[in-house]
């Protein structure tokens, strides 16, 4: 079997590329990024950006299947960049995927292109979908990237969704905005949190949930792969009592902190960063109760334990956190 993984230089991806060729499946990559040199080999590499159709459809020849997972996260109530990438390339990977005549195609999507302040109590694959402008822009895009998918989908394209949670956990050479705050806090260097919550999910379960998707998901389905429901103060003190810290004391209330985000959203854009914006705290404060029982009953996925992600994550920081212990 022939597999091509966009966005492969991804946290994602780098993982879904490590299991693929694990089990032995000849795997094509493409990003707009080079490879990392630790995931490169043995892997045929297309620099394209998602964007470029007719790069794609060189790119796909001969696939079996492809696993879409190229978007650009942000967390600016605003990112032409962002829209462009996730609804355009979204709609180019799939016709290209279609054109070419590829048996099954998986779009990784995310559970923010739900309208996670409108399904706060509970979350499903039926909840509304993000497209109020009130959304952020990242939440917009992801919903408007499965309708271009869900279009070429009635055209013909096996096709199925998947919608991770708040995705953390090991291999990650980035590290992800969630990984780093956890590395800090392994550290001892989190003295507090901003209040609120989400679920989070080991990048490793989503990756196996991916591929169960490709093998017996069934066509034009969305599937959400959840994780477990959890504080982001208890979530920092368990990465730091496995590094052997108390971790962070208290977590600041919401009341507070919104307000001040739509200040620090100004500051970030002046120098590009957007970790403290109204989308990333707003996350924390809508805090859905996402129901897995779907993946569960029809792909039979089961995340592994919050314990065993943390523990395996703060062994992977490999800079011997418990050494940083002051």
């Amino acid at each position: 079997m022939r597999a091509v993984v966009t966005g492969a230089a991804g946290f994602v991806g780098q993982n879904l590329v490590q299991q693929l060729r694990a089990e032995d499946v000849n795997v094509r990559t493409v990003d707009v990024r080079p490879l990392n040199s630790a995931h490169a080999e043995g892997v045929e590499h297309t620099q394209a950006d998602v964007r470029d159709q007719a790069a794609l459809e060189s790119a796909f020849v001969g696939a079996d299947i492809v696993y879409h997972l190229a978007a650009k996260i942000t967390l600016f109530a605003r990112d032409p960049a962002a829209w462009e990438t996730n609804v355009g390339g979204a709609r180019a990977v799939a016709r290209a995927a279609h054109e070419q005549g590829v048996q099954r195609f998986v779009h990784c999507s995310s559970v923010h292109a739900f309208d996670l302040d409108r399904s706060r109590t509970h979350l499903d694959e039926e909840s509304p979908r993000s497209t109020s402008d009130e959304r952020p822009v990242y939440d917009r895009s992801k919903a408007a990237g499965e309708a271009e998918v869900r279009k070429v989908i009635d055209a013909g394209l096996d096709a199925v969704i998947v919608n991770p949670t708040g995705i953390f956990g090991p291999i990650d050479v980035g590290p992800s905005r969630v990984n780093r705050v956890l590395r800090l806090a392994a550290r001892g260097r989190v003295p507090f949190v901003v209040g609120g919550g989400f679920d989070f999910v080991d990048v490793r379960d989503v990756v196996v949930g991916i591929i169960a998707a490709a093998r017996v998901g069934r066509t034009g389905e969305s599937y959400l792969l959840t994780g477990h429901r959890v504080t982001a103060l208890e979530l920092a003190q368990r990465a730091a009592r496995a590094a052997g810290h108390r971790g962070p004391r208290f977590a600041l209330s919401l009341r507070l902190v919104l307000p001040l985000a739509r200040v620090g959203e100004r500051v970030g854009r002046m120098f590009g960063s957007d970790a403290f914006t109204r989308a990333s705290v707003s996350t924390l404060a809508e805090n859905p109760l996402v129901d897995g029982s779907k993946a569960a009953r029809e792909l039979g996925y089961a995340p592994r334990s919050l314990d065993d992600t943390i523990e395996d994550l703060v062994r992977s920081f490999g800079d011997n956190a418990r050494a940083a212990r002051r």
